[in-house]
C-alpha cells in the first residue's frame, strides 16, 4: 500500500487538480498539501480523510488504506462480494447448471429485470444487493437456454447491476459487469447503446475520462438519428444521455468548453424528447440535461452558477418526474455547490432532502455518506444534519 500522502498525490493528479485547487476546497495552504503529499505532515484525523475524499471523489477507504475499515464500508463489501461471485459462474460458457431452478421463461425474466430497475431507481439499493446474485443467474440460464428473446434481458440484468456497483463504490466489478453487457449487445446498435450508459459511468467511476469521452461520443454518434427533428424518442434518449455522459467526463478531464458543447448538441435532443420519460431507463429530458449542467458548474467551482441554476430548475415540475434515485444523487452533488459558497445551512438542507427522496443515497451510498460527514462537521450545520451523522457513525 501507498503511505497516504502519495495516495493522496495519485488522486489528486487522476482528478487534474493543482495543489492550489485542493488546497482552496479544503481550506488549506498549498504548503499543507505539499507536505502531506510528500509526507512531512501525516494525516492522523479521520474527519481530515474524508474531507480529502470528498474532495476527490472517492470513497474515504480508498485513503483510510487496509487497517481501517469502517462498518457501513465492510457491509457494502459484503453485498459486493455476493454479486462478484454471481458474475463469476460463467454458466453460459460452461454450459453447466448452478442449481436445480428450472429454466425461467423470457417473459417472467423481463418482468423481474424490471423490478430490479424499478427498486434501483427508488434508491432501495440493499433490496436490489439482494435480488441481483440469483437474477444474474436466472438471466445467464435464459439466455443460454433461449438466445432470441433472452438476450435484452441479460444485457438488463447486466446494466442494473452495473449502475449499482457503481452506486456501492466497486468500479471494478462494475466494469466485469458492462463489459458483459456490451459483449452479449453486440450486433444490436440499440442495445449497445443502452450498455454504453453504463460503461460511461464505469470509466467515470474509474478515473479514466479521456476514455470515457472517447467512448461516449463513438457511442452517441452511432445511434443518433440522421436528423434531430424525427428522431424516435427511445434512440434520442439513449443519444442524448450519452452525449451527457461524454460532457460530464470532459469536465472531470478540466475541458469545460467541450462540456458545454456537448450538452447544448444534448439539449436540442431533449426537446424533441421532452420531460418525463424514462426510455431505457435513462430519465432523459430537458430537466436532465439541465441537471447535468449545474453539475459541471460545481465541477468548475462556480458555485454561484450551480445554486443560480439550481433554484430555478427543481421547481419544475420534470424534476418531480425523475426517478427518486436520479434526483437524490443530483443534490448530493449540489451539497458540494452551497459549500463552496460557504453556505453550510443549504448544504445540509438539500442533504436532508436527498435524504427524505432516496434515504440509500445518504446513508448507503459512499459519496452520499461522505458529503454527509463534511457538512456535519461544518460550525454552521443544522442540527438534524449533526444528528443524522452520528446516528450513522459519521461524527
Amino acid at each position: 500500500m501507498l503511505p497516504v500522502g502519495r495516495r493522496v498525490a495519485y488522486w489528486r493528479g487522476r482528478r487534474k487538480l493543482s495543489q492550489q485547487v485542493l488546497a482552496d476546497r479544503l481550506g488549506k495552504s498549498k504548503s499543507w498539501v505539499d507536505k502531506v503529499e510528500r509526507g512531512v505532515r501525516s494525516l492522523d484525523k479521520v474527519s481530515t480523510l474524508q474531507d480529502i475524499a470528498t474532495v476527490l471523489r472517492i470513497d474515504t477507504a480508498v485513503l483510510f488504506g487496509r487497517d481501517v475499515q469502517p462498518a457501513a464500508v465492510v457491509e457494502r463489501a459484503e453485498g459486493v462480494e455476493r454479486i462478484r461471485m454471481a458474475l463469476s459462474t460463467y454458466e453460459i460458457a460452461l454450459e453447466r447448471p448452478a442449481s436445480r431452478r428450472p429454466v425461467m421463461p423470457a417473459e417472467r425474466l423481463a418482468r423481474e429485470v424490471a423490478h430490479a430497475w424499478t427498486t434501483f431507481q427508488y434508491a432501495r439499493y440493499p433490496q436490489v444487493v439482494e435480488l441481483l446474485p440469483q437474477l444474474v443467474a436466472d438471466a445467464q440460464r435464459t439466455y443460454a437456454h433461449d438466445p432470441g428473446r433472452g438476450r435484452m434481458p441479460l444485457v438488463e440484468t447486466y446494466r442494473v447491476t452495473a449502475a449499482l456497483l457503481v452506486k456501492l463504490g466497486a468500479p471494478d466489478v462494475a466494469w466485469l459487469a458492462v463489459d458483459r453487457a456490451m459483449i452479449v449487445a453486440i450486433g444490436d446498435r440499440v442495445l449497445v447503446a443502452a450498455a454504453a450508459v453504463q460503461l460511461g459511468q464505469v470509466l467515470r467511476a474509474s478515473g479514466r475520462t479521456k476514455v470515457a469521452k472517447s467512448v461516449m461520443l463513438a457511442a452517441a454518434y452511432r445511434i443518433a438519428p440522421p436528423v434531430v427533428e424525427f428522431g424516435d424518442p427511445a434512440e434520442s434518449s439513449l443519444c442524448g444521455t450519452l452525449l451527457v455522459q461524454a460532457a460530464l467526463a470532459a469536465a472531470w478531464d478540466g475541458d469545460d468548453r467541450t462540456a458545454v458543447e456537448l450538452l447544448d448538441e444534448a439539449a436540442e435532443m431533449a426537446a424533441r424528447v421532452g420531460d418525463g420519460h424514462d426510455h431505457y431507463r435513462t430519465g432523459f429530458g430537458t430537466t436532465a440535461v439541465d441537471l447535468a449542467r449545474i453539475v459541471v458548474a460545481v465541477e468548475r467551482g462556480d458555485a454561484e452558477e450551480a445554486v443560480t441554476r439550481h433554484e430555478q430548475v427543481t421547481t419544475r415540475d420534470g424534476w418531480s418526474w425523475l426517478p427518486a434515485e436520479h434526483r437524490a444523487a443530483y443534490l448530493v452533488d449540489v451539497a458540494r455547490a452551497y459549500l463552496y459558497a460557504d453556505d453550510p445551512v443549504n448544504a445540509g438542507r438539500v442533504l436532508m432532502e436527498a435524504d427524505r427522496i432516496a434515504p440509500a443515497e445518504i446513508r448507503h451510498r459512499p459519496a452520499g455518506r461522505d458529503a454527509l460527514a463534511q457538512v456535519a462537521r461544518e460550525p454552521a450545520a443544522p442540527a438534524m444534519i449533526i444528528q443524522l451523522a452520528a446516528i450513522l457513525g459519521l461524527g
